[in-house]
């Protein structure tokens, strides 16, 4: 049986994409007796999340268990959808099991691209399973993709610097906006192009925040049908306060995106180029970030391990991690970072693949990701985070995040770069409702996918 799929012309140029809803071809079989030796799947993972301790488990553990070979290859974030968009309706070159963003799912759930896997829902996790992440990858009552960790978003700062500019730790969203602002203006290490909160002006991801923090919504959905809302009252309240950000508290870039803000909190640190090599240095300049909290193994001392890797110590007197506060003192409504995982509808390997996500939701995987700072997809194991700081500060960030919009173009939004661009004009704005009401028009239609 063959199911025709929506097109994704708006994510490749003008082509348009059909997918075929089952396999072209099946394994045999996943049991490790069964001849599967020259058999190979593919799962691509997304950025340098996922530690290299992680991946060598998984290859050693899906050839112990089934006899074939599991390759796993890395893709940037940058241009994910993109390579997603071109490689799973080709069932030559598809990823038979692929890592995609929270926010990515639906459109690729919405276009058949993952198989249907809603028969391993309950072996996988079920209800214990993050219930927000497994929406962002349902169509219906059918699930097509499943969270594989969570990362909310913390504050990170250079206590050191807050002390020497004598601000204390916030305890409201107010407090933090002020006190910021206040380490900005006092710089008390003179430091050429300080921010007190260095935040980029196209880094929407942690600019939503105060949206959230006050009521407002990127978008909402009636009957089917979205409407993109960053001209509504609550949301332009905080648009308004991340304006006063970015004039009062911040001097970075203003094309700057999310993208290794950490490595301004540390005395000395690089800029890599998508190859690995340094294409400039760079030293402290910021005493305030908001990242996601597994980015504690990036900040600190600098030093290598036996094997001679660069690594990072954690130093608890110029260093501190907290949720940010919101207005009613309790954690602000942060972006939940993260990803879901899915099985390609085109793979060859289908069964292969289904043996590889049992693997990575078993206990004894679920437990590494904790171990290693990534929020557990199956709640079963939140444990394994541990009872430090950083646990604490994800666990309380995590408790009140949300998501992007669920909508069947929110990728294509993503894809277009229309939110870096919305956010790039916030500082310089002299009418945030028109400006708003002007992006409003744009993205409505895109999140409808049209």
């Amino acid at each position: 049986m063959k199911r025709k799929l929506a097109s994704l012309a708006a994510l490749a140029t003008a082509s348009a994409l059909v997918l075929a809803g089952c396999s072209s071809a099946t394994d045999e079989g996943t049991d490790a007796s069964t001849d599967n030796g020259d058999k190979t799947i593919t799962l691509w993972l997304a950025g340098g999340d996922t530690p290299d301790e992680l991946r060598d488990y998984l290859k050693s553990e899906f050839t112990a268990q089934t006899g074939a070979t599991l390759n796993i290859q890395q893709q940037d974030w940058g241009d994910l959808v993109t390579k997603l968009t071109t490689s799973l309706p080709d069932a030559n070159n598809t990823p038979d099991v692929t890592e995609l963003g929270n926010t990515q799912s639906s459109t690729f759930t919405n276009v058949g691209a993952f198989l249907d896997i809603s028969d391993m829902y309950e072996e996988l996790g079920g209800t214990n399973l993050l219930q927000s992440f497994v929406d962002a990858g349902m169509v219906g009552d059918k699930n097509y993709a499943l969270p594989y960790y969570f990362g909310s978003r913390a504050v990170f700062t250079r206590a050191d610097v807050w002390a020497a500019a004598g601000v204390e730790q916030p305890t409201t969203l107010e407090e933090f906006n002020a006190g910021v602002a206040a380490i900005n203006a006092a710089n008390p290490l003179n430091i050429p192009d300080f921010s007190g909160f260095y935040l980029g002006g196209q880094d929407w991801r942690n600019g939503i925040s105060w949206i959230f923090a006050n009521d407002g919504e990127l978008a909402t959905v009636k009957d089917g049908t979205w409407t993109s809302t960053l001209a509504s009252e609550n949301t332009l309240t905080g648009l308004a306060q991340l304006q006063e950000l970015y004039k009062s508290a911040s001097n970075a870039p203003n094309d700057a995106k999310d993208s290794n803000q950490y490595i301004y909190l540390n005395d000395s640190d690089e800029i890599k180029d998508a190859e690995g090599a340094v294409t400039s240095n760079t030293s402290l300049s910021a005493a305030t970030i908001m990242a996601p909290t597994w980015a504690h193994w990036s900040i600190g001392t600098l030093g290598t391990d036996a094997d001679g890797k660069v690594t990072r110590t954690w130093d608890d007197t110029k260093n501190a991690v907290f949720a940010l506060p919101g207005n009613d003192g309790k954690p602000a409504p942060v972006f939940a970072g993260g990803s879901n995982i899915g099985i390609s509808a085109t793979s060859k390997n289908p069964e292969l693949a289904k043996s590889l996500l049992r693997i990575i939701y078993s206990e004894e995987y679920q437990t590494m990701l904790g171990q290693n700072g990534l929020g557990p997809a199956n709640s079963d194991y939140v444990d394994s985070l541990g009872d430090d700081q950083f646990a604490q500060a994800l666990i309380a960030s995590a408790s009140n995040s949300k998501l992007t919009p669920a909508a069947p173009g929110w990728a294509t939004v993503e894809g277009s770069l229309v939110m870096e661009e919305f956010f790039s004009k916030i500082e310089g704005s002299t009418d945030l409702k028109a400006l708003a009401t002007e992006y409003d028009d744009k993205l409505t239609p895109m999140l409808n996918g049209e």
